[in-house]
């Protein structure tokens, strides 16, 4: 029986969590995937220090929201030895070098670019949650670190 795998976005645009709870809810059964939103970093920070072992085991990212953004999360996220090892995956509308390398040397596991449409966002979660665990905990060389499914 396969278990179920939680998942955290946080994200400060509203429709942007809708957008990825229902391109989640299309491509993975409810049985198989526990989605928490947080929407900004505290919360998030809270949350996971809050969390009742297992932690998730995959988190997107937003950078840019209020109160603390995605860049300072990922500090404490890389620097907790509880969460180290949570995969994260920045979710960004960013497509700018120099916030995709600053991610990378961070330590995030992966960068995506949120889609333009629902369609390849859809194809994107469905991408990111194909990859097997052990590739998607290991940061990939630098050249792999932007998925784009387009």
């Amino acid at each position: 029986m396969k278990t179920t795998k939680h998942i955290f976005l946080t994200d400060d645009d509203d429709d942007d969590c809708l957008l990825f709870s229902e391109a989640l809810h299309e491509i993975s059964p409810t049985d198989q995937t526990r989605l928490t939103i947080t929407h900004d970093g505290v919360t998030l920070m809270q949350t996971l220090d809050g969390t009742v072992p297992p932690p998730p085991e995959l988190i997107f990212l937003d950078l840019n929201m209020p109160r603390k953004n995605g860049f300072e999360c990922l500090d404490e996220i890389r620097c907790d030895p509880k969460l180290k090892n949570i995969p994260v995956v920045v979710f960004s509308t960013s497509s700018n070098h120099d916030i995709i390398d600053r991610t990378y040397q961070q330590g995030a596991n992966y960068y995506v670019c949120k889609p333009q449409s629902f369609q390849l966002l859809k194809q994107t979660l469905a991408y990111v949650l194909s990859l097997e665990e052990d590739k998607l905990e290991k940061q990939p060389v630098r050249e792999q670190f932007v998925i784009n499914v387009a």
